[in-house]
C-alpha cells in the first residue's frame, strides 16, 4: 500500500523585508531626524511666504526681498561654516542646535502675529537667520553621515535620505496648504516647529562614536577649495552639477509663465501636474541603489546627469490638444523626478566616499556655495532671455544646455567607475 500523501503546512506568510540600515538603530534615529526635518523645510516654505502675502500685505518686490533672505545664507555662509564644523568636535551637536535654534526662530513669527508686532523686515531677518542654521545642519549632515554610515552602503543610506525627500515634496506642499487652509499660516507654523523638535529629539538619542579633529594647519577654507580643484572626480561632479543648475534655473524662472500663459493650462491642473510627477521621485530613489550595482557607480552618475534635464525637452516641445499638452508635462516631471533622485544619490555617494573624513563638511560648504550661488545667477540670464527672444526659445535653449553638464563627467574617470572611489 501506499502511504497517504501527507501535506506540507502551509509556509507562514512573509514578512516585508526592512532594508538593513534601518535595522541599525543609530541610522534609524538619523534617518527619522532628517525625515521629520524635511517635511518641516517644505511646511514652513509654503506657509511663510503665505503669511507675508495675507497677514503682512507683502507685494511681488517685498516677496523676492523675503526670498532672497532666505537664499543669501547658502551663498555667504556655506564656506565658513563648513571650515568650523570639520574642526568641532560633536557635529552631532551642531545639528541639534540649529535645530532648537530654527524652532525657537519660528516660533516667534506666530508670536510676533499675535501680538500685533509682525511686519515685512521681522519676517525677512527671520528667514535669513533661518537659513544660517540650515547652512550649518546640512554641512554637519555630511560629516555625521559618513561616521554612521560604512562605504559600501553610501548608495543604499543616500537613497532613504533621498526617498524621504521625495515623498516631502511630494506630500509636504499639500500637508502645508491644507495646515494653512484650516488653522491659518501662523499657526500652520508650529507644525514645523514641532518637526525642528522631534529632529533635535530623534538626533539626541543617535549613538554615535565620531571621529577625532586632526591636529595640525591645512582645514580651512582655502584647503577645501584646493582639495575639489585637484580631485578629477570632485572637479568633474561639480562642473557638472553647477553647469545643469543654471540651465535648469533658467528653466524654472520660465516654466510656470509659459505654462499658463502660452500652453493655457489652469495653475490648479498645473499642480496636480507637477504633485503626481513628483512620484518619479520615489521611483528614482527605489531604483538607484539596484541600478549602480548592476552598471557601476559611474555609469549611474552619467546617466543622472542625462535623464534628470532631458525630459525637460518635452515642456518647449508640448502642443496640440489639452490631453496631450499635459501627457507631456506629466511625463517630463515624472521622469525629471526620477533623474533627478539618481543624480543626487549617485553623485552625493561619489561626493563623500571621494572627500577625507576631516574636510567632508568644508568641501560640502564649498560644493554649496557654487551650486546655490550659481541658481540666482540661471534664474536673471533665464528672464532675461525670455524677454528678449521669446519664452519658448528660452525654454528650449535651457533645456537642451542642461544636457552639457554630462559632458564634465563623461570625459573624467567617472565613466568608468564601477565602485565607489577610495577617499
Amino acid at each position: 500500500m501506499t502511504e497517504p500523501l501527507v501535506l506540507a503546512d502551509p509556509a507562514p506568510p512573509r514578512r516585508p523585508r526592512v532594508p538593513r540600515l534601518l535595522r541599525q538603530p543609530a541610522f534609524r534615529r538619523y534617518w527619522s531626524a532628517q525625515t521629520v526635518s524635511l517635511f518641516g523645510d517644505q511646511v514652513t516654505m509654503l506657509a511663510v511666504p503665505l503669511l507675508a502675502l495675507l497677514a503682512v500685505g507683502a507685494g511681488p518686490a517685498e516677496m523676492g526681498y523675503l526670498t532672497a533672505a532666505s537664499l543669501l545664507p547658502n551663498l555667504f555662509f556655506s564656506l565658513p561654516a563648513g571650515a568650523w564644523v570639520d574642526r568641532h568636535p560633536r557635529r552631532r551637536q551642531v545639528m541639534i542646535v540649529t535645530d532648537l535654534g530654527r524652532a525657537v526662530l519660528l516660533l516667534a513669527v506666530p508670536l510676533l502675529w499675535w501680538t500685533g508686532a509682525l511686519n515685512l523686515p521681522l519676517l525677512c531677518v527671520v528667514a535669513f537667520l533661518i537659513g544660517i542654521l540650515s547652512v550649518f545642519f546640512e554641512v554637519a549632515h555630511a560629516s555625521l553621515f559618513a561616521t554612521l554610515v560604512q562605504r559600501p552602503d553610501y548608495v543604499d543610506a543616500n537613497s532613504l535620505v533621498n526617498g524621504s525627500r521625495a515623498m516631502s515634496h511630494v506630500a509636504g506642499p499639500s500637508i502645508g496648504g491644507l495646515l494653512v487652509q484650516v488653522l491659518t499660516a501662523p499657526v500652520a507654523l508650529l507644525s514645523g516647529v514641532f518637526t525642528y523638535l522631534a529632529s533635535a529629539l530623534f538626533l539626541a538619542r543617535t549613538r554615535v562614536t565620531e571621529r577625532p579633529v586632526p591636529a595640525g594647519p591645512g582645514l580651512g577654507m582655502a584647503a577645501g577649495v584646493r582639495y575639489v580643484a585637484r580631485s578629477a572626480l570632485l572637479r568633474a561632479t561639480l562642473l557638472g552639477t553647477t553647469t545643469v543648475n543654471l540651465f535648469n534655473f533658467m528653466f524654472a524662472a520660465l516654466f510656470v509663465l509659459y505654462v499658463t500663459t502660452e500652453l493655457g493650462v489652469s495653475p490648479g491642473v498645473l499642480g496636480l501636474v507637477i504633485g503626481a510627477g513628483a512620484f518619479g521621485g520615489l521611483l528614482g530613489a527605489a531604483v538607484t541603489g539596484p541600478v549602480s550595482r548592476r552598471i557601476g557607480i559611474g555609469p549611474a552618475v552619467l546617466l543622472g546627469f542625462v535623464v534628470f534635464p532631458a525630459p525637460l525637452i518635452l515642456v518647449p516641445l508640448a502642443m496640440g490638444p489639452p490631453p496631450l499638452v499635459l501627457g507631456l508635462l506629466f511625463a517630463a516631471e515624472f521622469v525629471s523626478a526620477l533623474g533627478v533622485m539618481v543624480l543626487d544619490i549617485a553623485v552625493g555617494s561619489v561626493q563623500i566616499a571621494a572627500t577625507p573624513v576631516a574636510m567632508l563638511a568644508v568641501v560640502s560648504g564649498f560644493r554649496r556655495t557654487v551650486n546655490h550661488g550659481i541658481r540666482p545667477i540661471g534664474a536673471l540670464i533665464g528672464g532675461t532671455l525670455g524677454a528678449a527672444i521669446g519664452v519658448r526659445p528660452a525654454l528650449w535653449i535651457a533645456s537642451v544646455g542642461a544636457l552639457l553638464g554630462v559632458c564634465w563627467v563623461a570625459s573624467s574617470p567617472l565613466r568608468t567607475m564601477r565602485t565607489l572611489p577610495e577617499g
